[in-house]
C-alpha cells in the first residue's frame, strides 16, 4: 500500500467531525437508539445502502478458466509449432499434409480440457463452500444482543466489541473499557492504539489516522478491553474500502509453475539456436524449402509433445483422488506443492481435537477437588460481558450441573476489567450486598504474579516461594496429563474503589485451578503417524 494513496484520503474531512463530537452530541445528531436498530430498520437500510462488503474483482467466467488452461507455456510452444506447420505442411506442398497439425491439436485440446474441467469444477465447489462460511459479529438489534454475519452490518447498528473481535465496519465508540486496537493492517504500526469515548485532539488538529481516538476502523482488531460502537460507514465507504482499489496482491508462483516456465524457456532457446543452425547446414546441399522443413522437423522432434497431456492427466487424477478425501484443489499446479511438503503446520483446537472443551476438574492449592474454586470461576464466567468462549461456557455448564443457577440473583456485578492478550487474565467485581470481591481467572503464571496469599479450605496464608513452586508443579503435572489449566484468585479488601483498573489486580488470594480437556479426534493419531512415515514433520501452532 503506497503512502501516496493514504494521503489522498482527507482524514479530517471524512472523519474529523464524527471523531470530535462529544458522545451526547453524536447520539443526538445521528439519533442513535441505544436499544439498536429494529429488524425492519436494518432491513430497509441494507436494501438502500447494500451489504457491508468490499467490492472485489468480478468472478471469473468459464471462458476465463479455459483461456488460462489454453495459454500455458508448453501449449504456447506447441501452438507456435502449429503455425510453422501450416506454412511448411499445408501452404508450401502441392498436396497439403495435416497429420502433424492434427496430432498436435489433439494433444493441446486434451491437456487444455483436462486442466479446464478440473479447475472450473473445483473453483465452483470452493465458491459454494465460501457461502457456507460466514464471519459473525455481536450487535444489538431491537434491544437484544444477537450474532449476525458481518456483511449484514448496516449504518446505525450498535456493535459489541471484546478482546479478539474484528472491527466489522467503521465505528464511533460510545462506550469503552480499557479498549486497545491493533491498526497495523492500515498504518503498519505494530503497537496497539487506545480508543476512548472522547477525542484528545480538536477538529482542526486531526491530520492522520493516529490522531483519531474515538473511531475504530474496518480491518483492524481488538487487542484488549471491551466497547460498544455505532456503525458510521460500511463497505466501500470505509477507510479500508477506499484503500482497497490500490491493493495489488498477486499470488506467488509455485515451484512447479516456475519449473515448467524454466523448461519452456530452455526449449525455446534450443529451438531458436537449432532451427537456424540446421537450416544453414542443409541449405547449401538442398533447396531452401527442404532445408527449412527439415529444421522444423528437428524442432518438433526435441519438443516433448505428450508432456502437457501427461502433466494435466496426472494432476487431474490427483485432484480427483483428493476430492474423494473431501479436499478441494482450486489450482492443479498446487498438487505438486503438496507432494513436495516436508513440514506441516497445523493448529490444535478443532483440527487435532474435537473442539468440545469440558471442565473436568476444579482443584484447590493442594490439588484436591474443591467446589469453592468452581463457585468463584462460575461467578467470573457468568458476569463477564465479553464474548464468552468455550472455557466460559464449560465453566457455566459445570456450575449449573452443581446447582449454582441461583447465584446470578444473589450477586450483582459492580465492575469488570476485560481480558487482554498481554495480561492473559480477566477480572469481575461482584457484590452480594454484604461484601464486595474481585474474582480473577487467567493463565497460571499471570495469576501467580498478582497473588501474595493462598487459600486452603478457608484458611489464608502467605504465598511463599516454596508454595509457589508447589503450585507450578501441580500445574505442570496437569498439563502433562493433557489438561488446559486456568487459575482462579480473589480478594475482598476493595472497599472505597469507585472504578477498577488493571492496577487493582494485586495482593490477591490464590484459590486453585480449573482443568479443561479437549479430547483429540480419533483420526488424529493415525494421520500424524502417516505423515511422519511420508517424511512430513508435523508442527502444532498454539498460543500459550
Amino acid at each position: 500500500m503506497s503512502n501516496n494513496s493514504k494521503e489522498e484520503i482527507n482524514i479530517n474531512k471524512v472523519y474529523g467531525e464524527d471523531a470530535t463530537l462529544s458522545k451526547e452530541d453524536f447520539i443526538k445528531k445521528y439519533k442513535v437508539n441505544e436499544n439498536g436498530l429494529s429488524h425492519s430498520q436494518a432491513a430497509t437500510r441494507l436494501k438502500n445502502l447494500g451489504l457491508n462488503e468490499i467490492k472485489q474483482a468480478k468472478p471469473k467466467k468459464w471462458y476465463n478458466y479455459f483461456l488460462e488452461s489454453l495459454i500455458s507455456p508448453f501449449n504456447c510452444i506447441l501452438l507456435g509449432i502449429v503455425v510453422i506447420l501450416l506454412y511448411t505442411d499445408v501452404y508450401l506442398p502441392k498436396t497439403p499434409n495435416y497429420a502433424n497439425i492434427i496430432v498436435i491439436a489433439i494433444l493441446v485440446t486434451a491437456s487444455t480440457l483436462l486442466d479446464f474441467f478440473e479447475e472450473y469444477r473445483s473453483n465452483k465447489a470452493a465458491d459454494k463452500l465460501k457461502e457456507l462460511v460466514a464471519t459473525t459479529t455481536s450487535v444489538i438489534r431491537a434491544g437484544k444482543e444477537i450474532q449476525i454475519p458481518i456483511k449484514n452490518i448496516t449504518i446505525g447498528d450498535i456493535v459489541l466489541l471484546s478482546a479478539g473481535s474484528m472491527i466489522p465496519a467503521d465505528l464511533r465508540i460510545i462506550e469503552a473499557k480499557d479498549l486497545h486496537v491493533g491498526q497495523s493492517s492500515l498504518t503498519g504500526e505494530s503497537d496497539s492504539v487506545k480508543k476512548t469515548v472522547e477525542n484528545e485532539l480538536p477538529f482542526n488538529e486531526i491530520d492522520n489516522l493516529s490522531d483519531i481516538d474515538t473511531i475504530c476502523f474496518m480491518g483492524t482488531n481488538v487487542i484488549s478491553g471491551s466497547a460498544k460502537g455505532v456503525v458510521i460507514k460500511t463497505g466501500d465507504n470505509t477507510y479500508f474500502g477506499k484503500l482497497s482499489h490500490v491493493l495489488t496482491t498477486g499470488k506467488p508462483k509455485t515451484a512447479f509453475q516456475k519449473g515448467i516456465e524454466s523448461i519452456s524457456r530452455l526449449l525455446i532457446k534450443i529451438m531458436l539456436i537449432m532451427i537456424p543452425l540446421v537450416f544453414l547446414l542443409n541449405a547449401w546441399k538442398h533447396d531452401v524449402i527442404t532445408a527449412f522443413t527439415f529444421a522444423v522437423a528437428i524442432a518438433i522432434g526435441i519438443t516433448p509433445l505428450l508432456l502437457p497431456v501427461i502433466l494435466s492427466s496426472s494432476l487431474s487424477k490427483g485432484a480427483i483422488r483428493m476430492s474423494k478425501k473431501k479436499t478441494i484443489v482450486k489450482k492443479l499446479d498446487s498438487i505438486q506443492n503438496f507432494g513436495a511438503m516436508n513440514i506441516l503446520c497445523t493448529d490444535k483446537t478443532g483440527t487435532l481435537t474435537e473442539d468440545k472443551i469440558v471442565l473436568e476438574k476444579y482443584l484447590n492449592v493442594k490439588g484436591e477437588d474443591d467446589v469453592r474454586v468452581l463457585k468463584h470461576a462460575f461467578l467470573n464466567a457468568f458476569f463477564q460481558t465479553g464474548l464468552k468462549g468455550n472455557i466460559d461456557e464449560a465453566i457455566i455448564s459445570r456450575g449449573l450441573e452443581n446447582e449454582m443457577e441461583g447465584m446470578e440473583n444473589k450477586y450483582k456485578k459492580v465492575d469488570e476489567i476485560p481480558f487482554d492478550f498481554s495480561r492473559r487474565r480477566l477480572s469481575v467485581v461482584v457484590s452480594d450486598g454484604q461484601k464486595t470481591q474481585m474474582i480473577t481467572k487467567g493463565a497460571v503464571e499471570e495469576i501467580l504474579s498478582i497473588c501474595t496469599l493462598i487459600d486452603y479450605k478457608g484458611e489464608v496464608s502467605k504465598l511463599t516461594e516454596n508454595a509457589q513452586e508447589e503450585l507450578i508443579k501441580i500445574s505442570k503435572s496437569l498439563n502433562e496429563e493433557g489438561f488446559r489449566v486456568i487459575a482462579v484468585c480473589q480478594k475482598n479488601d476493595i472497599s472505597g474503589i469507585e472504578q477498577f483498573s488493571v492496577s487493582d489486580e494485586k495482593n490477591m488470594v490464590f484459590l486453585g485451578f480449573t482443568c479443561f480437556l479437549d479430547p483429540p479426534k480419533e483420526s488424529a493419531k493415525k494421520s500424524i503417524e502417516d505423515l511422519n512415515k511420508a517424511g512430513v514433520r508435523v508442527i502444532v501452532l498454539t498460543r500459550r
